[in-house]
């Protein structure tokens, strides 16, 4: 500021001289005033075109490219086109920022809805459209009330009680494929909303079988134990005879062994449940878990024969070299998958059938198959044949002493082993389940090898 005084002073010092000694001649003073008129108005026509670049310059859209001026003008421009420079960087960072911040929101798993004062949409996220069908681009400002329509969270809405979230059906809630989402509202600032959502489907399913599965449990325990109970209490309160005393006896025992399997095929679940995975690297000679397998079965057919007199044909199908493999993994998993998968073919085959025990080897994978000729099994049930507790028909099922576990056992035991359970039934042809084994599980027997 004073560099421009200065400068205006000795420009009007010049134009004093200039025109005091040019226009009349030496002495006139006349001329001196007009050439500082003359320069102060050239200085004013100069700095008035200087301030309309200026702010022709401040108008424009390029503010980044200030124009080449010097002085006062050009120092103001540079300071401006700095600052916005940097109010620029600062701006992009902000920007960059915000997109990072909402990319991040963007992948949660929870659906994220801002809403304004009066419940309008302001933004939601991709998770929010999935579990609440709300469209982020085409909903934006409509009321959420008008597409959630759902009483509970219509009156949690108004309530503006949202310290708890509530649970209504999603997007994709069917009858065949339940959705189950729990909303929950944070207000923040001043009267907006923050909705979030999560789907909860996993957690009210797993609620829902811990809740089946007690109340099976329950009811297969107190089943036998209220049989147990009342023998007691009638051979406590009622003389009998040796023999009714031996048949009290005989069907106690059966009673209490119900139990006992129930609660060993409990213990087997919760062990493969909550155990490591079985080892690749521990091996075991086929030939003694078959013969082990074998002999088992035939004891049952031994103990079905002197309950109800039942025959059935067992035929093992084994090619002769597999005697000379190994398996790896866990025996006892292994060999209680193939003794359930028998006792169950000759449990539920009707006496004169046939259950045919084989064993194929595949290009990528081995099969134990085992194949009755019972009854068989309709379509609807095969979908949850191996859920816990699951019996096509209850009454045969306690019958011929099942617990319900056996399948669930089994399909656990070969998930563990990295292969799969396959069940093919139909109605009057019998049935066929399978065990498919990975080809690493198998080797062939060599010295060098250890068990």
């Amino acid at each position: 500021m004073i560099s421009r005084l200065f400068y205006f002073l000795v420009l009007n010092l010049l134009g004093f001289m200039l025109g005091f000694l040019i226009p009349h001649g030496f002495g006139s003073w006349q001329g001196a005033c007009i050439g500082i008129v003359i320069v102060s108005l050239a200085l004013f026509l100069l700095d008035t075109w200087r301030s309309l670049v200026f702010l022709s310059w401040v108008r424009s859209s390029d503010i980044l490219n200030a124009p080449d001026q010097s002085g006062v003008w050009g120092e103001s421009a540079d300071r401006i086109r700095r600052l916005f420079r940097q109010k620029d960087i600062e701006l992009r960072a902000s920007d960059e920022n915000l997109r990072q911040f909402l990319s991040a929101i963007q992948a949660s798993p929870n659906g994220v809805v801002l809403l304004d004062t009066e419940w309008h949409i302001v933004w939601s996220n991709r998770t929010a459209s999935l579990h609440l069908g709300i469209d982020p681009e085409k909903d934006v400002y409509q009321l959420i009330g008008y597409l959630l329509r759902n009483p509970e969270f219509s009156a949690y809405t108004r309530s503006s009680l949202y310290e708890k979230e509530i649970i209504i059906d999603g997007r994709e809630n069917r009858s065949d494929h339940p959705q189950k989402i729990a909303v929950q509202v944070f207000p923040y600032g001043d009267g907006r909303k923050l909705l979030l959502s999560r789907d909860i489907t996993a957690l009210e399913q797993a609620e829902a079988m811990r809740r089946d599965f007690v109340a099976n449990v329950s009811h297969e325990i107190r089943t036998p134990l209220t049989v147990l109970v009342g023998f007691v209490e009638t051979m406590q309160n009622l003389k009998l005879s040796e023999a009714e005393i031996e048949d009290f006896l005989k069907l106690m025992s059966q009673q209490a062994l119900r139990m006992q399997t129930l609660v060993e095929d409990l213990l087997t679940l919760s062990q493969l449940e909550g155990s490591p995975l079985p080892s690749e690297f521990e091996w075991h000679d086929f030939d003694s878990l078959w013969k082990s397998c074998h002999a088992e079965a035939n004891g049952l057919m031994h103990v079905l024969h002197q309950k109800d007199g039942s025959t059935h044909t067992l035929r093992f199908d084994i090619p002769e070299e597999l005697h000379a493999y190994q398996i790896s993994g866990s025996l006892d998993e292994i060999k209680s998958a193939f003794t359930n998968l028998v006792s169950n073919a000759l449990r539920y085959t009707p006496s004169g059938g046939e259950v045919v025990v084989s064993w194929v080897q595949k290009n990528d994978h081995f099969e134990f198959c085992v194949k009755d000729t019972g009854s068989g099994i309709a379509p609807e049930h095969l979908p949850r044949l191996t859920e816990r507790f699951y019996r096509v028909d209850r009454s045969r099922s306690r019958d011929t002493g099942g617990t319900g576990l056996g399948l669930a056992i089994v399909k656990h035991v070969i998930q563990r082993h990295g292969g799969h359970l396959r069940i093919d039934s139909k109605l009057n042809h019998g049935s066929s389940f399978t065990l498919e084994f990975p080809a690493s599980r198998l080797r062939q027997h060599s010295s060098e090898f250890h068990s």
